[in-house]
């Protein structure tokens, strides 16, 4: 596995190279240590500012995971467990018959509260008492635990909320005790991101997509209700400073080097730090929901807060690969069986597709199983 570094450095030239891409990182931890450290092109555009290791990227949904992983650190910690029902901690959130639902619901997007106001802005996405009553207040799509169905944007305040209930912090705050501070990571891995921190980071741009990509959708396509077109991710969302310091946490800021950093931690000591013990991690990384999901209509078997299959694989034959994926095709994962993990970071947003993530992911899992 010597040669992995130079694999990975190749592949990510070759894509900054060619114009595929404008700026990557990729960092691989194979049992705890990091094996690859790689990056390659600009991390802005108009500037020509470098990538380097410790540039962070606005990775969209590929933070889904790092939400999660706050929650489990204190599940770990005895505030609550997964059967615990949100309305214990957010009494509100009983409204319309949503009492039943749990932790364990929110995590594996079956609480039934994916949708939206189809006026919403994202100025409103920064306002956390909003959002919060608005999830509150929703009327279930169905009754919560019996379906599953991809909560876009709403499972970030129904986790961040719960967390502060349970805490009294805000979820960036307990992410940086909980996690980033004690892997050395505080600069590299925000849900919000502080202010004097914003000079640092990537700037995306906006891919060239074919305007019929989501044209075979209807209009009434669930996913459109749970991220109305105003707030839908696109480079100048994920470049707006409002949306990077404020917690949004269904989307996440960060470095590959730091997120593959915490994967690695949730699956063993790294540096003497573990997020989990081993118990915990074979319950919230094993298969909870296998059904159809019914936002986006498609298989999607999710664990704990983290959706299972390796990107650009059959996810029936990597469901020991746990992990979550940005929409504009940034990546992060973790697999139990070989120990790797693996994160992929870019700055040229591309909503449709995640070929960059399949190849340099293909690349590594091929090296590893070879070894």
């Amino acid at each position: 596995m010597s040669d992995l570094q130079k694999l990975v450095q190749d592949a990510l030239d070759e894509l900054t190279e060619s114009g595929a891409e404008t700026g990557l990182q990729v960092a691989v931890y194979v049992d705890g240590e990091l094996a690859v450290d790689a990056v390659s092109g600009v991390a802005d555009p108009e500037t020509g500012r470098p990538v380097t290791s410790d540039t962070p990227f606005w990775s969209a949904s590929t933070g889904k995971g790092v939400t999660a992983t706050v929650v489990h650190t204190l599940v770990e910690k005895d505030l609550f467990d997964y059967d615990t029902p949100i309305a214990q901690l957010w009494p509100e959130f009983a409204a319309h018959g949503k009492e039943g639902a749990t932790i364990g619901h929110a995590l594996t997007h079956s609480a039934g509260v994916p949708g939206l106001p189809g006026d919403l802005t994202p100025d409103d996405l920064s306002d956390w008492d909003k959002m919060t009553s608005i999830v509150a207040s929703a009327e279930p799509w169905w009754e919560p635990g019996t379906q599953s169905g991809y909560h876009s944007v709403t499972f970030g305040y129904l986790l961040g909320e719960i967390v502060r209930r349970a805490t009294g912090k805000p979820i960036s705050q307990v992410l940086r005790e909980e996690v980033t501070a004690p892997l050395g990571i505080e600069k590299e891995l925000f849900l919000g991101v502080p202010e004097a921190e914003l000079d640092r980071l990537a700037k995306l741009e906006d891919a060239p997509v074919d305007p019929n990509a989501f044209g075979d959708l209807p209009e009434d396509f669930p996913l459109f209700k749970t991220a109305p077109p105003a707030i839908m991710p696109n480079a100048a969302y994920g470049n707006r400073p409002d949306i990077l310091t404020a917690d949004i946490p269904a989307g996440g800021t960060m470095t590959a080097r730091g997120v593959a950093r915490m994967y690695a931690a949730l699956m063993g000591e790294v540096d003497g730090v573990r997020l989990v013990s081993q118990e915990r991690l074979e319950q919230i990384t094993a298969l909870a929901v296998d059904s159809l999901d019914q936002v986006v209509f498609a298989p999607s078997p999710k664990a704990l807060g983290y959706f299972l299959g390796r990107p650009g694989s059959d996810p029936q034959q990597t469901l020991t690969v746990f992990g979550a994926q940005g929409m504009g095709g940034s990546a992060a994962y973790a697999d139990t069986r070989t120990k790797v993990a693996f994160a992929l970071t870019k700055n040229r947003f591309n909503p449709t597709e995640a070929s960059a993530v399949e190849r340099v992911s293909g690349i590594v899992a091929e090296a590893v199983a070879g070894v």
